[in-house]
């Protein structure tokens, strides 16, 4: 039972792993009550729990196993992390539940596996259950297909994919189980349930019984298509709402959904493709061409039995398609042609998509057939021609069918439009745009005039058709000429179509036509701009159905209806008329005026044609009168026109008069219904009178109006016909001027440039030159719209005239045209219409394409030059392509109908002559650019073989190859290329060259896109394995690529395609993914429209202003983006990218200003950070070279791709340096706006600024330069610090340029090095700079050792790395350099380094040839100043230095100089060490160090004004000492990476008031203390205390010892202003400690210091007797419990560890002291029991191992009082109580544990609880651990004593010997040192006295130690020097007192005493040696308290300055700079230290 119990107690997570089943057992059912409680999903409960699911449900013991399956089903059901064990858990379930007996454990298992789907994870899931059907114990596989069944039957199809169970299905049902055919079979009746006969196919090859067993299941099943019963979790909402809806209003959605829902799977995709190349007959290509009929006939058999296979794979079927289209086209045999036709269906069916390259050859050759009368031939040609139609689109073989429609054969004409007909049938409103439902409809309204009765019925039918898929809308502008009894004809053919979309389609384009334009510009379909716009504008003819449509469908359905309800409201009435206007019939006169009477005055009609002119005025004005006031509905236009037009009409004579009908004419345009009809009655009158002086204006102001109404293209048609079809020159030229105008007011949208073109002409070659100067006039502003293709077609013109039309150009170059201010009024009110509006464009567009004559070229490709360029001759192949060259270069544009060429051309793109490779690629860059758009349905068979050449291995063949690619990529668009599986099946070919160049072309191309079709996503396998392809190049193109796949793809699919590959590779891969996610661009905007489609030449420029009111709307909807400015950026950029290329030389200009709006620099977040990562994992290169090389520039390309504008990268990285010049103007002036992405681009900012660095032009260097200062005074404003990348990848470069010839720029480069000391350390520039001395360039060593002796003149001796004397040696081996420059700069640096370092110079440079060294000395005599100046300058620079950086510069007092720059080291200090503290890294203990030196230096070089208030020292690791040094800079804010994510500014003001808390100036003191004490006591501030607390404790607790030494001790301050302070002080600091979370950041040394000030404070008698004094001494008892309860439980201990230990060891400390702290610390005892969970327990016993090292046993038993051990003993008896036997297993960080008996004491209290008088352990005697004491033996002193007299007989200590031995007198005043006397001479008993007399008058007569002092004799090296109670001195090794003034004095006097020798190392110890080696750690924050103290003595020095002696007068002020050096000569540190070691002995 012991063991039983044992269990009992452990954790619920303990007893689930436990080995016992009995404890797991109820660790499972506690667990199950534990999920059962927890409410909140996302609670840190279930966290807990992750690992041990899958524990749960694979358990050994099946009782067991039970109850843990219960829990875990509890456990994905209700927990959010349940996700995650989605893997481990089902297969767990698959192998060890499944397999089980009993039937529960089974259906939990499955239950499981369904809650699994339900949470989202069903692939997961799916995947480990299909893993399963491959285990042997059939028991499982069972299992798994009844879960997927259910899962299948309750999941729905659509969560649960089909395809890949179909796939097993056949297998299952050949399994030798039964139980596995019979499951197999349930499960196959489910999917059918699903997918019905879709399923046929895969299962026909099972076994006959089995199928016929499942036809007779099937046959039952019900017919309604069924419905999923169980929901997602993200569903689950969504079906509550909808079951709602449905209880409200029938279940019309649901059947809705379901209709969507059913359809999803395509038989296709289930089944194997099959190869039938192969198998074709051997001799079919003889066969098919034999002269025997039979014989064709056996091939075609043959083909059409392996056609008969339903998926066929992929594969080069041109030859078969062209032997087939031979057989259809010129076969005499009917029966063949009918055969042939049924193989091309085949073949199209099987291959789908992929036959789709040969569409466009067999389509012609099938439609020409349709000649054929035999019903089973026009059968089989319409079947094929149906299958092929599938493959491919309308608009590939459009060209095709349009020319044949033009056929004079009536049956061909009729099969075309019945072709046509069921073609339109396949189409949506997207897929058939105006573009091409204008040809069609064309072509289908002659044949609705044919002869033929069957032609014109097939036309209606078409018509129908497309009236039935895009609405009256779109198709009635085309419709305009039709008779009523054809439209009728039309629109009844149009109700009796059923499209293949079914009704559900029609439906669906209703609902999408009411989507008002946000829906259209946000959409980015595959169909890109132009096919959504048809969409998005409501047709006239549904809008009447529509709602009837809609009555039946619940609420949701109308919804999209609502937000287009204003817009289509507005324009119902207009819409409406205007499609009644278009078809408005020509009314008679009597009739007109018959309405116009109706309206107008009686009296106006009779006198309209009155013979005299001023009635006819009256009547005109009456008329314009009625007309004002008619309303829009019933003003009837025509009528009125026609009033206008009656005699005398346009013959008007009178001007008055006429002008006055012109302007009626204009009313009546703007205020009615006006329509063509009515507008061609009055066109002819209006262009007549526009040349017309008088009448001119009115009649243009007409004209304009009547465009408004009627659309300017049809008008301006109209009129130019009208004007150069009569003979008047100036109505000619006028109407040029007017259009000139209209098109700038209206836009160019819709124009017919053909039209204009001929007429442009015509006024060309006019005689008037007014006419042809308007011509020109009106073509610059065409220009404007068009671009520079528009000059194509005057080429032929004139020489002069050219020249004047050029002229004309040139003046429009570089204009953006205006925004169009007309015409948009009425057509973009709303809106729905700007969809229509920004349609004419792409009219537009095609238009400027369609100008072009193209010819026919097919009749030249003749069969013999197709022989030719297939020849084996290369010789006769060359001269074929040279003929095709020249075809096409004599047509200039040809028709896309190129005969045989396309396969010839693709047989020479593997030529073996690589030459003919590259004249066929040049030649299909001729044939892009000559077949503009239309060749599109040539990139499958010609495109994707060009890509397969960029495998070529040979670089010139790759780029010819590549510019090829791109010139068809510009004509056809993206999508082409990216559909279907070519692109992929390329990128899947392991050829390294044809991978990166693929790939560098995707990442060109997909980041322009805004759309790419689905199929983009079958590269991504194959992407996968480029990233981990074994060419670098490749990997390197891949991660290039990557971002813009996923910019298309997201995310999301991209890593569920990781799911295939191997695990390394897929955690490598999604590695990859996570830093591209980072890198991702938007996705681009919507784009000017014209770029989404882009024509030959020049349409890219040409629509802007069409699209300008769209590109607004965009850039807010589209980007997701929050900042709608960066949105416009990032979509104008992109924009700028798709346009690039187009040889537009306008379009730079039209976009400058609209491009460069938004912001240079892209924020990307951890981006530097990132990249920095990168490099260092070299995943990148290393910016490192002497010459930049092309890949260092593309990576920093790439990189800056991400986050620098795109326009702004294309100008950095030009070949022109005019464009850098630009780059760097623009970058100045962000500067200061983009502060935050200047910072994060910094490190590729500096590298670009590199490159620059190696250009030629000194322009750009200057600019860069300029550029450089600026920034680099900035990142001080900001107090940025530069991170080690940046500096090393841009200084070493910056210094090559410091050797530049010219001044100016040397004078720059130095500048900028000045500034960098602002954000990067000068130590560490130091061997930047030092590594620049070793140039060839002599100018450059000349100044770099001038800035070297800047560097060393500015911040001291410390800047020299890696030590000063191996830097000052590499300096003095210049000045033997040949170069007169280089030699002085090497003198003068060292002169410098001797100003601020003296003579130890000379030691320091080592051995000089006598030549070198006579020079140096030389110029040291000339120049060098006092050394004992320089400290001084120094202490002035700083405060100029730190007071530009501090970000609170007014705060600082303009005090005396002395107290300006005491603060200033305050605040320099307390930076230090805060930097220190923040940055918790490994190198902060060396960090100290370096800091530790700096302050050490500045106390030797300032010599003689010390003050003698001794600092405490703590014991260093002296091994640390020999390490290379590096100094921080003087900067105030923190280095450390925490610190910096902080309030930068906030800390830097915090940092400055901390450092005034320590001032000597009592006022200044309080102020920062109330300062401080504001943001304490509001707890939204306090916050921002965070990380400064040390650093406000140190400065606290200097002030309480200031106030304790100096302040109590200064009669002249009032006693007042102390108690004022020390209660700000107190105050402040409860403050603090009541907020636990600040309190709780003070580490162990800060609160020891803090507790010795308090306590001393409490101990202070004086305070006492002052009136507030008990107040004080109260306040303080309570601030020290608050410290005990809120700080670090296991800080505060070890520090009152530490403190006691310390006050034992200190002789001259007061017992009350020790108590006090003792009481503190049972205190803690006390609080143990709540805190003993927080505690650090190990690090407590380590602090107690030492105590109990440094104090065994018998020396604490040797105190006075009992209580240390008391206290120590309760301690450890506490611990031991409340930890038990634990906590032997806490002592590991102590390494030896023999060194103390703590192990020993815990052991023995462990077995007899509390009894404590065990044996005693032996005693662990340390070298020197003795110490003398009050209890010390008489041996021992005599011990002691003689080891002084020792000293003070040998020559090189017998200072020391003297201090010590003052010292012991006045420690022991009763002490014996006759003896030790009596047996010396004379003369040393005299020179002992005399010294000792020295040193009482030097101590004494200062007066500025309060007699009080305590000193304390320690002889041991290992502790930790005590603070004594007044005065902190510190103990030197040898027990001495060292304070530097006083032994700068008593030094003086000895000398001059004793005659020694003034140079000599020995004389002063060096203030480094202090620090031995410790045996005992030291406190984490010792060295905190060193600088506190040292400060602390250099701000009282500079106070008390007037008082010293005046130590310059002596001439041995030189001793100084000796001694200063000390810390660098460590050799004589070493021999000390043996010397100390061996004395000890």
């Amino acid at each position: 039972m012991g063991d039983d119990s044992e269990w009992l107690k452990l954790p619920v997570d303990q007893k689930c792993e436990h080995k016992l089943w009995k404890a797991r057992l109820n660790g499972y059912e506690e667990s199950l009550k534990i999920f059962q409680k927890i409410r909140d999903e996302k609670s840190p409960e279930w966290s807990k729990f992750l690992g041990l699911i899958k524990k749960f449900v694979t358990d050994s013991n099946a009782v067991v196993q039970l109850k843990g399956l219960e829990a875990a089903l509890v456990y994905v059901e209700n927990a959010h992390v349940a996700g995650k064990t989605t893997g481990e858990v089902v297969s767990g379930v698959v192998s060890k539940v499944f397999n089980q007996p009993k039937a529960k454990a089974k259906e939990l298992g499955i239950e499981i596996c369904l809650m699994y789907i339900e949470i989202e994870k069903g692939e997961t899931v799916q995947e480990e259950l299909l893993k399963g059907l491959d285990n042997k114990n059939p028991k499982i596989i069972v299992a798994c297909i009844e879960t997927l069944r259910k899962a299948l039957s309750e999941f729905g199809s659509k969560i649960i994919l089909l395809k890949p169970i179909i796939k097993v299905l056949p297998k299952l049902f050949e399994s030798r189980d039964k139980g596995v055919r019979d499951e197999a079979k349930l499960i196959a009746v489910e999917i059918y349930r699903w997918i019905r006969d879709v399923l046929r196919p895969p299962l026909q090859n099972i076994n006959s019984v089995q199928l016929k067993e499942l036809e007779e299941e099937w046959v039952k099943l019900p017919t309604g298509a069924p419905k999923p019963t169980r929901f997602l979790r993200s569903q689950q909402e969504l079906q509550a709402k909808l079951e709602q809806q449905q209880s409200a209003g029938g279940d019309a959605e649901g059947g809705g959904d379901d209709g969507d829902e059913v359809p999803q799977i395509d038989a296709y995709e289930l089944l194997e493709a099959v190869e039938i190349l192969s198998k074709l007959p051997k001799d079919f290509y003889d066969k098919i061409e034999a002269k025997k009929w039979q014989e064709r006939k056996e091939a075609l058999e043959a083909v059409e039995v392996l056609v008969k296979n339903p998926k066929l794979e992929a594969g080069d079927y041109a030859d078969l398609v062209k032997a087939l289209k031979k057989v259809v086209g010129k076969d005499t045999n009917v029966m063949l042609v009918a055969l042939a036709a049924k193989c091309l269906t085949g073949l199209a069916v099987g291959l789908r998509k992929k036959f789709g390259q040969y569409a466009g050859h067999v389509v012609p050759t099938i439609l020409e057939k349709f000649k054929e009368k035999k019903p089973q031939v026009v059968q089989a040609l319409q079947e094929a021609i149906d299958a092929i139609f599938l493959t491919t689109t309308l608009q590939n073989i459009s060209e095709d069918v349009l020319a044949v429609m033009d056929n004079k054969n009536p049956t061909i004409k009729q099969q075309t439009s019945l072709f046509i007909a069921r073609s339109f049938r396949h189409c949506t409103a997207s897929t058939l745009p105006k573009s091409l439902l204008k040809p069609f409809c064309a072509g289908l309204l002659k044949h609705i005039n044919d002869s033929a009765p069957e032609v014109r019925d097939a036309a209606f039918e078409a018509l129908g058709t497309a009236l039935k898929v895009v609405g009256e809308k779109a198709v009635n502008p085309f419709l305009v000429d039709v008779d009523k009894l054809k439209l009728d004809r039309i629109k009844e053919c149009s109700e009796k179509v059923e499209l293949v979309h079914g009704k559900k389609a029609g439906l669906a384009a209703e609902k999408k036509e009411f989507k008002p334009v946000p829906g259209r510009t946000a959409s980015s379909g595959a169909a890109g701009d132009k096919d959504t716009k048809d969409i998005s504008v409501p047709k006239p003819g549904p809008l009447k159905k529509a709602p009837a449509t809609k009555a039946g469908g619940p609420p949701k359905k109308g919804k999209p209806s609502a937000p287009g309800g204003a817009g289509s409201a507005g324009n119902k009435s207009k819409k409406g008329l205007e499609t009644k206007e278009i078809v408005e019939p020509e009314l008679s006169i009597e009739v007109c005026e018959e309405k116009a009477s109706a309206v107008l005055p009686a009296t106006c009609i009779q006198l309209l044609d009155s013979s005299n002119w001023k009635e006819r005025l009256a009547c005109m004005e009456e008329f314009q009168k009625a007309v004002e006031l008619m309303d829009r509905t019933e003003m009837p236009c025509q009528a009125l026109v026609r009033m206008l037009a009656k005699k005398p009409g346009w013959k008007e004579t009178n001007f008055q008069v006429m002008q006055m009908k012109l302007h009626i004419v204009a009313l009546i345009a703007q205020k009615g219904n006006f329509s063509k009809t009515s507008a061609q009655i009055v066109l002819d009158g209006l262009v007549d009178k526009i040349g017309d002086v008088k009448c001119g204006n009115n009649a243009k102001e007409a004209m304009t109006a009547i465009a408004e109404a009627c659309m300017l293209p049809w008008t301006a048609e109209q009129v130019m016909s009208m004007a150069f079809s009569q003979k008047n020159p100036k109505n000619q030229s006028e109407t040029l001027n007017w259009l000139s105008n209209a098109i700038k007011e209206f836009g160019f949208s819709g124009l017919n440039v053909k039209a204009f073109i001929s007429n442009v002409k015509t006024a060309l070659a006019a005689t008037n030159p007014a006419v042809r100067t308007s011509a020109i006039t009106l073509l610059g502003v065409m220009y404007l719209y068009v671009g520079p293709s528009l000059r194509m077609f005057f080429e032929d013109e004139k020489p002069a005239l050219l020249s004047q039309i050029d002229a004309e150009f040139e003046k429009m170059q570089g204009q953006s045209p205006p925004a169009p201010t007309r015409g948009i009024s009425k057509h973009s009110t709303s809106g729905t219409d700007e969809g229509e509006d920004g349609d004419e464009p792409d009219d537009g567009g095609n238009d400027v394409v369609d100008l072009l004559p193209r010819t026919e070229i097919s009749d030249k490709i003749t069969s013999e030059l197709v022989s030719k360029i297939g020849d084996k001759n290369w010789k006769i192949r060359k001269e074929g392509l040279d003929e095709v060259a020249g075809i096409i270069n004599e047509a200039k544009f040809i028709q896309p109908n190129i005969g045989e060429l396309p396969a010839a051309l693709k047989g020479r793109l593997n030529d073996s002559n690589k030459i003919l490779v590259q004249q066929t690629l040049t030649i299909l860059q001729q044939l892009a650019v000559a077949m503009g758009p239309n060749i599109k349905q040539h990139v499958k068979n010609l495109g994707i073989p060009i890509i397969t050449v960029l495998g070529d291995s040979k670089n010139n063949v790759r780029a010819a190859a590549l510019a090829t690619v791109n010139a068809w990529a510009e004509q056809t668009g993206m999508k082409e290329w990216l559909e279907g599986e070519d692109l992929s099946e390329e990128l899947k070919r392991e050829n390294p060259f044809l991978r990166q160049e693929l790939l560098g072309w995707l990442a060109e191309k997909l980041p322009t896109l805004r759309s790419t079709p689905t199929d983009l996503i079958l590269c991504v396998p194959h992407l996968y394995s480029c990233l981990e392809d074994r060419n670098g190049d490749v990997r390197k193109k891949a991660q290039d690529a990557l971002p813009f796949f996923m910019m298309h793809l997201g995310y999301e699919k991209m890593a569920k395609a990781t799911g295939k590959l191997k695990p390394t590779s897929k955690d490598q891969v999604l590695a990859m993914l996570e830093k591209a996610k980072a890198n991702m661009p938007a996705k681009p905007a919507a784009p000017a429209k014209a770029t989404s489609k882009p024509m030959g030449g020049s349409a890219p420029a040409k629509f802007q202003p069409a699209s300008a009111p769209v590109e607004d709307s965009v850039s807010s909807t589209v980007e997701l983006k929050p900042d709608p400015k960066k949105a416009k950026a990032l979509g104008v950029s992109s924009k700028a990218k798709s346009a690039q290329g187009k040889k537009v030389p306008s379009k730079t200009s039209l976009k400058e200003d609209e491009d460069k709006s938004g912001p240079i620099f892209i924020v990307v977040p951890n981006g530097k950070e990132q990249r920095i990562k990168d490099e260092k994992g070299l995943k990148v290169l290393k910016w490192n070279f002497t010459t930049p090389r092309d890949e260092y520039i593309e990576q920093l390309k790439t990189q800056m791709s991400s986050c620098v504008a795109k326009w702004l990268q294309d100008e950095m990285f030009h070949s022109d340096f005019q464009h850098h010049n630009k780059a760097l103007a623009v970058m100045v002036d962000h500067l200061e706006s983009e502060k935050e992405g200047v910072i994060g681009c910094l490190d590729l900012i500096l590298k670009w600024l590199t490159l620059r660095f190696f250009d030629t032009n000194t322009s750009v260097l200057m600019k860069a330069l300029e550029y450089l200062k600026l920034l680099f005074t900035l990142l001080s404003e900001e107090e940025y610090h530069l991170t080690e990348n940046e500096a090393s990848s841009f200084i070493p470069y910056l210094i090559l340029k410091v050797g530049e010839p010219k001044d100016v720029i040397r004078k720059d480069v130095r500048a900028i090095l000045n500034r960098m000391c602002l954000v990067y350390p000068a130590s560490k520039m130091f061997p930047f700079i030092m590594e620049g001395t070793k140039s060839k360039n002599s100018k450059q060593r000349a100044e770099c050792l001038e800035e070297l002796g800047c560097l060393v003149e500015s911040y001291g001796m410390n800047v020299c790395q890696p030590t000063p004397g191996k830097a000052l040696k590499e300096i003095a081996i210049h000045i033997g350099d040949r170069d007169n420059t280089v030699r002085n700069a090497a003198l003068n640096t060292i002169v410098t380094v001797y100003n601020v370092h003296g003579d130890q110079v000379f030691k320091l440079i080592g051995t000089l040839s006598e030549k070198d060294m006579s020079m140096l000395e030389e110029r040291i005599k000339r120049s060098a100043k006092r050394p004992s100046a320089a400290p001084i300058k120094q202490i002035e620079e700083k405060p100029q230095r730190t007071q530009s950086i501090s970000s609170n510069a007014n705060m600082l007092r303009k005090g005396p100089a002395e107290d300006m720059s005491s603060k200033l080291k305050i605040m320099y200090r307390t930076y230090r060490i805060q930097a220190r503290s923040m940055s918790g890294h490994p190198e902060a203990a060396q960090m100290v160090r370096r800091e530790f030196q700096l302050d050490l230096d500045e106390i030797e070089n300032d010599n003689g004004t010390v003050q003698c208030e001794m600092p405490e020292l703590v014991q260093h690791k002296l091994d640390d000492i020999f390490e290379p040094v590096l100094i921080p800079e003087p900067k105030i804010r923190a280095v450390s990476p925490h610190f910096d994510d902080m309030h930068s500014n906030t800390a830097s003001t915090i940092n400055f008031i901390i450092s005034q808390v320590a001032s000597g100036d009592i006022n200044t003191s309080i102020q920062a203390l109330t300062q401080i004490d504001e943001v304490l006591r509001q707890e939204d501030k306090a916050e921002a205390m965070s990380g400064h607390i040390d650093q406000f404790l140190i400065a606290t607790f200097m002030q309480l010892r200031l106030i304790y030494n100096t302040h109590m001790a200064d009669e002249k301050l009032e006693k007042d202003e102390i108690i004022k302070l020390y209660s700000c002080i107190i105050g402040n600091m409860i403050s603090l400690f009541q907020i636990e979370s600040l309190a709780r950041e003070a580490s162990t040394g800060v609160l020891k210091d803090l507790m010795h000030g308090l306590i001393t404070l409490m101990l202070d008698s004086r305070i006492e007797d002052l009136e507030e004094g008990q107040q004080v001494i109260r306040s303080v008892n309570l601030l020290v419990v608050k410290v005990l309860e809120k700080s670090d439980q296991t800080n505060i201990l070890s520090a009152l560890l530490v403190l006691l230990q310390d006050s034992l060891l200190a002789t001259a400390s007061s017992p009350k002291f020790s108590e006090l702290v003792m009481k503190c610390l049972w205190r803690m005892v006390r609080l143990l029991p709540d805190t003993i969970n927080s505690i650090n327990l190990d690090r407590i016993l380590l602090d107690i191992h030492i105590f109990m090292k440094v104090f065994p046993k018998e020396k604490l038993k040797q105190c006075k009082s009992e209580f240390p051990i008391r206290t120590l003993k309760t301690l450890l008896h506490t611990l031991c109580k409340l930890k038990g036997p634990k906590i032997l297993d806490h002592l590991t960080m102590i390494d030896n544990k023999n060194e103390s008996e703590l192990e020993a004491h815990l052991c023995r209290m462990m077995k007899h609880s509390m009894d404590q008088s065990g044996s005693k352990s032996d005693k662990e005697t340390e070298k020197g651990a003795s110490r003398i004491d009050e209890k010390s033996s008489k041996a021992k002193v005599n011990d002691f004593l003689a080891e002084i007299f020792k000293k003070i007989g040998s020559k090189e200590n017998t200072k020391e010997g003297l201090a010590e031995l003052y010292e012991y007198k006045k420690k022991y005043s009763d002490a014996d040192i006759e003896p030790f006397l009596k047996n010396s001479s004379q003369f040393f008993q005299s020179y002992v006295e005399r010294g000792l007399r020295v040193i009482e008058m030097e101590r004494e007569g200062k007066g500025r130690i309060p007699s009080s002092t305590g000193i304390s004799s320690q002889v041991e090296v290992t502790c930790v020097p005590a603070p004594t109670s007044t005065v902190s001195s510190i103990a030197n090794t040898n027990g001495e007192e060292v304070g530097p003034s006083v032994y700068l004095e008593r030094l003086k006097i000895l000398r001059q005493r004793c005659g020694l020798d003034n140079t000599k190392q020995e004389d002063r110890p060096p203030l480094t040696s202090l620090l031995s080696k410790p045996a005992v750690p030291t406190v984490a924050s010792s060295t905190d308290m060193l600088h506190s103290k040292l400060s602390q003595l250099r701000e009282s020095r500079e106070q008390h300055q007037h008082s010293d002696l005046d130590s310059n007068q002596s001439h041995s002020s030189g001793t100084m700079t000796t001694s200063s050096s000390s810390t660098a000569n460590i050799d004589d540190l070493k021999k000390r230290l043996e010397r100390i070691k061996s004395s000890r002995k």
